[in-house]
C-alpha cells in the first residue's frame, strides 16, 4: 500500500481527511465525465477545508491519495476490476488495476487511519432477494469498520426497507444529516424515519463509540440537493422498466447494478447522471465538515 506524501503529511498533522472511492471512475460513469467528477469532488473537499484521499489500485499497487494523473490513468485502463474487500489481494497479486467499492474503500481507509469516507450511495439488499440472495458486501463491511460514511442513502433500485433492517441487525448506526427521512439516492424521500443530526453530533458519537469500543460504522444519510432531486414515483417507473430488461437479458451478480444504472441513464435522458454528480459532490462537502469537526475537537 502506498500513501501519498500529502496524505502522510495530513495524517501527521492531524488534519481532516476525506476518503473517496474509485468505482465512479472505473465503472460508474462514462469517460470523460468520470475523471471530471472525481477531480471536481476532490476540489469540493479542498475548498471545504479538508484533504481528499481518492483510493484505488493501479497496476497492483494500492494507492491512498491518487494524483490527478493516476486518476486519469485508472480511467483509461482497458482491463480494470471492480473490487470489494475480498478481491483486493487478487488485484494486487496479479498486478491489476481496480476501482474500489464502498466495502474496499472503507477497509483501506481504516487501514490508513482515515476516519471519514464520502460516496454516492452504498450497496444493499437487492429486490427479489428471496430468489437471488443478492446482498452487497458493503453492509457486512460497514459492520466491521470504525469509520463515518456519508452517502445519499441507498440506490432506489434496491430493497430500501430490507437494507435498513439489515444494517440495524449488523449494528451499523444510521443517522440523517439534517433530515429525519432516509434518502434513496436520486430522491430525498423513502417514508423511512431516522434520527437527524449535524456534523458536531456525528463527531461526538464517533468519540463515544471509540471510548466504549463499539464496533461498526456510522452511516450518515445525506439527501440529494433539492434542485437535482428526481421524484420517487418517476424513479420507480424507470426502475421497474429497467428490471424487466434485466430479467430479459438474464444479468446477475456484479453486472446487475451497472446494467440498471445504465438503463436508468437512458430512460432519464441523462438526468440521472447529472443528479449522481450533484449528490456525490454534496456528500463530499458534508463529509469534509464532519472530518473538520473531528480534527478540530480531537474527538477521535
Amino acid at each position: 500500500m502506498r500513501i501519498s506524501d500529502r496524505i502522510l503529511t495530513a495524517l501527521k498533522n492531524g488534519d481532516p481527511i476525506v476518503a473517496l472511492e474509485t468505482t465512479i471512475v472505473t465503472h460508474g460513469m462514462p469517460y470523460p465525465q468520470n475523471v471530471e467528477t472525481a477531480i471536481s469532488v476532490e476540489k469540493t473537499v479542498i475548498e471545504t477545508g479538508a484533504t481528499p484521499a481518492t483510493i484505488g489500485i493501479l497496476d497492483g499497487v494500492i494507492i491512498i491519495g491518487l494524483s490527478p494523473d493516476e486518476i486519469e490513468a485508472l480511467a483509461k485502463k482497458e482491463t480494470v476490476l471492480k473490487v470489494s474487500t475480498r478481491e483486493i489481494p487478487l488485484a494486487v497479486a496479479q498486478g491489476l488495476s481496480a476501482g474500489t467499492t464502498v466495502s474496499a474503500t472503507s477497509f483501506l481507509a481504516e487501514k490508513a487511519n482515515i476516519k471519514v469516507f464520502a460516496t454516492g450511495g452504498i450497496g444493499g439488499v437487492h429486490r427479489e432477494v428471496n430468489e437471488t440472495f443478492d446482498i452487497s458486501r458493503d453492509l457486512d463491511e460497514l459492520a466491521e469498520r470504525n469509520i463515518v460514511v456519508v452517502s445519499s442513502g441507498v440506490k432506489s433500485i434496491l430493497d430500501v426497507q430490507k437494507t435498513i433492517e439489515y444494517l440495524e441487525t449488523k449494528g451499523v448506526l444510521v443517522l440523517g444529516y439534517k433530515t429525519n427521512e432516509f434518502p434513496t439516492f436520486y430522491s430525498r424521500k423513502s417514508g423511512l424515519k431516522i434520527d437527524p443530526v449535524d456534523e458536531s453530533v456525528v463527531a461526538k458519537v464517533l468519540r463515544i463509540k471509540n471510548i466504549y469500543g463499539i464496533k461498526g460504522a456510522i452511516l450518515v444519510a445525506n439527501p440529494i440537493p433539492e434542485n437535482y432531486e428526481i421524484p420517487y414515483e418517476t424513479m420507480e417507473r424507470w426502475i421497474n422498466n429497467a428490471l424487466l430488461e434485466l430479467k430479459k437479458n438474464k444479468i446477475t451478480g456484479k453486472g446487475v447494478t451497472p446494467f440498471l444504472l445504465s438503463k436508468i441513464f437512458e430512460l432519464s435522458e441523462g438526468k440521472s447522471l447529472e443528479a449522481n454528480i450533484a449528490l456525490i459532490k454534496n456528500n463530499a462537502y458534508v463529509a469534509s465538515l464532519i472530518a473538520k469537526e473531528i480534527a478540530s475537537n480531537g474527538l477521535d
